[in-house]
């Protein structure tokens, strides 16, 4: 082969105008500066709309046009969630009948029941991990455990519900799970054996968590099975999936196995992956693999921030008092 290559004759490229050039970019969609004092859907508008911005109000209109069309919106969070502070959101959209079914691993609930009792809850686990006394907290511990016997009929999200409203404790206005038994919705608890600190005591009954979270699964399966277009309309439900990297985007992928093996059609649903950084599991099982192309939404951002503006931009757009959310209307009617 020649050490050297014939070189090319720049003076026959082919150019064309930039008018007949196709644009991605256009000054109708960029950024403008908001009044000092103005209203959220004024600061909203004013936002460039490129990427996550897009992506964001694409996220916000489908959930309000599945509402609308009543579909479910079903919000899958992770621990993390709870511990930047975004519960007391998730709690209003429930209240608003917005949210109208939740999940979450092991981890989501025992810092919601934490916070619910006192009003506190996650150690420092690079300082108590030294000693050995991570995770060794006698109530929660209880609190878990008694859950976990009550769930085997209820489903461990239901039981530790109705624990937390019985408990009478201080902060049950700081619960997700107290808010859903309040509104009789869906909230299911996903367990891993040995991924949660309440796995540690003695009195841990993994008969007993095994069933009350199967039975968590199986209702979590019927609220998947319902996230279908119902025609006419052409907006099925949401799932988003909230700061969970493995469980939930793992779960709800079997779960979309079962409905359509059992002949729901899941058409028309959309599903969002809401993290702080980009995850495998979530992209594949949450955005690609069960929804078409262009209903699944990615927005990579702090929680702290992502959710207040999702919300925000959601209530605004549905003008809907609290509490009267649009009745479900069951779509699949799965083969007898």
């Amino acid at each position: 082969m020649p050490g050297r290559f014939a070189p090319l004759d720049f003076s026959r490229l082919r150019l064309r105008s930039r008018a007949a050039r196709a644009h991605k970019v256009d000054v109708a969609a960029l950024a403008r500066p908001s009044p000092t004092r103005c209203s959220f859907g004024e600061w909203a508008a004013a936002l460039p709309d490129f990427l996550a911005t897009r992506e964001l109000r694409r996220l916000a209109a489908a959930m309000v046009a599945a509402r609308r069309a009543g579909r479910p919106v079903l919000l899958a969070f992770g621990g993390h969630v709870v511990k930047t502070g975004c519960g007391p959101l998730i709690i209003d959209l429930i209240r608003r009948g917005i949210v109208t079914a939740v999940a979450t691993n092991g981890s989501g609930a025992i810092h919601d029941l934490e916070l619910s009792q006192t009003g506190e809850t996650s150690e420092e686990v690079a300082d108590t991990i030294r000693d050995g006394s991570f995770g060794m907290v006698r109530e929660t511990l209880d609190q878990m455990n008694a859950a976990a016997r009550a769930g085997a009929s209820l489903g461990l999200g239901r039981a530790l519900g109705r624990l937390i409203l019985d408990s009478g404790a201080p902060h049950t206005e700081h619960s997700i799970f107290a808010a859903a038994a309040q509104a009789d919705i869906p909230a299911t608890v996903h367990v891993a054996i040995g991924t949660d600190t309440v796995h540690m005591s003695a009195e841990a009954d993994g008969a007993a968590i095994g069933a009350a979270t199967l039975a968590d699964f199986r209702e979590f399966c019927a609220v998947v099975a319902q996230l279908g277009a119902e025609p006419p309309h052409p907006d099925g439900g949401v799932f988003l999936n909230v700061g969970s990297a493995v469980i939930m985007p793992e779960v709800f992928l079997k779960a979309v196995s079962v409905a359509r093996n059992l002949g729901c059609a899941l058409d028309g649903m959309h599903t969002a992956n809401l993290d702080m950084l980009r995850h495998y599991r979530p992209t594949q099982n949450v955005l690609r693999r069960p929804v078409v192309a262009g209903h699944g939404h990615e927005i990579t951002g702090p929680h702290e921030l992502l959710l207040p503006l999702l919300r925000q931009l959601v209530v605004d757009t549905i003008d809907q008092p609290p509490n009267t959310g649009a009745a479900e209307k069951p779509v699949c009617r799965t083969r007898t």
